[in-house]
């Protein structure tokens, strides 16, 4: 069983499902799977129904999203083989073709809307971030946050018993073929156990053995069935450490502790103690007029318990060392891409604010995504990055109408596949792009977050793809779709995939299009 999620499939499920991915440098054909809380057409979507979280479980095994209610939902994987099935698949050298199919499970409600007096501040009940955590016994367990706290909540199976009251009728027939009523009056109250609520009349012998039958009998309650169902209970708060708003939380690898960051200050808590935490990062300046940039996210390398890395809103990613100094003040390295002469514009430091940072699952890479651009970093190579993938592009002329609605501001995040070879992130129009990024590659695909996903495929022309045959029946025609260009690019701002995630173990995604989660798989 995988310790953290409670998965327990055989490991050889997992490596046939990667040795089933595509080959790399071939690019992957994408596939609807599944689809929960699909809308129908025209049904307005209500603004606690909004995903705003998405994350899975390390090993795959449970998917948990959370929402502008503050709920936090969880599904199950239901797709593993049975051993035997498996095993007679691989004496006959029959590749394992599956793709991972879920499940509802449960779902809480994690976190209340909340009122600040001291600050005069409402506070939100909208989940930012879910993050799962290493678990035994059976039982998930994962931390959620809003803007001011975060939860620790552990999900366990309970059996709950149904039960039925098994009473003899008050009249009963005696051996005479005579009907007699077990109580002489309405008056006296019979208890649960057989006896009298009026101890008075109880003494009376006609109560306890009426004339001509037996005493009332009351039998005991009796258990019909057990049902096993989840059972969600919040173990810890941690609460009263962010001024501003938490973006982000990241578990260390160490199984102990955790980082939350809001934006200027990055805590290192311990998983079991709530009362206090440690403050490791603090760019407020003494003089907030002198502020110049924020803490945009922070993640844990996942390997390396002592290294994290946190973005800022001026485009750079700083990795430090915890074993540094208690308070890291101090980089070991920084990432940024230092823009050319000429270019700065009054958008600029908007668009290269970094909105979303995740490692590789081997941790050699970071990839970033800022308003305008995927970027692959390498850890070992500070001077640039390795690759970058134009996703907004398109929108560079209409940056001041994107600026005048706010859309400039949103916050996409990114991912990448478990095998480190594609990347992936969303846009607007409920569509995402996945990018190969192996070296030389050049495979860039559009889809939409609907039932038909190939139907904004398209060979982008400024990447185009290794083999056109295998994309060109994915040719997009201009015009087909309100607010989709030749291109596959959109310019309806109303709707946005912000939200998505990648399977760790197989080349799956799940995304967010308002209340809708969609899964695909290659």
């Amino acid at each position: 069983m995988n310790p953290e999620d409670g998965d327990d499939r055989p490991e050889a499920v997992c490596e046939a499902e990667a040795g089933s991915a595509s080959a790399p440098g071939e690019p992957l054909e994408w596939r609807f799977a599944q689809v929960f809380g699909e809308r129908a057409a025209g049904e307005d979507v209500q603004e606690v129904d909004i995903i705003s979280a998405i994350e899975f479980g390390r090993s795959g095994g449970h998917l948990a999203t959370g929402d502008r209610g503050g709920r936090v939902v969880l599904f199950e994987r239901t797709d593993a083989q049975d051993n035997a099935s498996r095993r007679e698949l691989e004496r006959q050298d029959a590749p394992i073709t599956r793709h991972p199919e879920f499940r509802y499970k449960t779902e809480f409600q994690s976190h209340e809307p909340e009122f600040d007096y001291l600050k005069s501040l409402e506070i939100e009940e909208k989940i930012n971030k879910i993050r799962w955590c290493q678990t035994s016994n059976n039982s998930l367990s994962l931390l959620s946050t809003n803007d001011k706290t975060i939860k620790y909540w552990k999900v366990q199976e309970k059996k709950v018993k149904h039960i039925a009251v098994m009473n003899l009728d008050n009249s009963r027939s005696v051996g005479n073929g005579t009907t007699s009523s077990a109580s002489t009056s309405s008056s006296r109250a019979l208890l649960p156990n057989g006896g009298c609520s009026d101890k008075s009349s109880c003494l009376n012998s006609d109560i306890l053995f009426p004339p001509g039958g037996f005493p009332s009998l009351r039998l005991p309650v009796v258990m019909t069935s057990q049902d096993v169902n989840p059972v969600a209970r919040c173990r810890r708060v941690y609460a009263h450490a962010h001024d501003y708003h938490i973006n982000s939380i990241s578990n260390n690898s160490d199984g102990e502790t955790f980082i939350s960051a809001d934006d200027l200050r990055i805590n290192l808590w311990n998983l079991e103690i709530n009362s206090q935490s440690f403050n490791i990062v603090d760019v407020k300046p003494a003089n907030m007029e002198d502020l110049t940039e924020v803490i945009t996210c922070a993640e844990f390398h996942p390997i390396h318990c002592n290294t994290l890395a946190y973005s800022s809103s001026k485009g750079s990613i700083r990795l430090i060392d915890l074993r540094q100094s208690a308070l890291c003040d101090n980089h070991s390295k920084i990432f940024e891409e230092h823009e050319a002469p000429g270019s700065r514009s009054f958008f600029t430091e908007i668009i290269a604010s970094i909105s979303d940072v995740k490692f590789s699952r081997d941790g050699r890479y970071i990839l970033s995504r800022d308003y305008m651009t995927l970027k692959l970093w390498d850890l070992n190579m500070d001077s640039g990055p390795v690759s970058t993938f134009q996703v907004h592009e398109h929108l560079r002329p209409k940056l001041c109408d994107l600026y005048e609605n706010d859309s400039i501001f949103d916050k996409f995040e990114c991912c990448l596949s478990g095998d480190g070879l594609h990347v992936a992130t969303g846009s607007y129009g409920n569509l995402f792009r996945v990018f190969g990024c192996t070296p030389g590659s050049t495979e860039v695909t559009t889809l939409e977050a609907s039932r038909n996903p190939m139907r904004c495929q398209i060979v982008n022309p400024t990447r185009p793809t290794r083999t056109l045959t295998s994309l060109a029946r994915g040719v997009r025609r201009g015009g087909e779709n309100q607010g989709v260009d030749a291109n596959g690019n959109s310019f309806d701002f109303s709707t946005k995939l912000l939200h998505l995630a990648w399977h760790p173990t197989s080349n799956s995604i799940a995304c967010a299009a308002a209340n809708s989660l969609y899964m695909y798989y290659a």
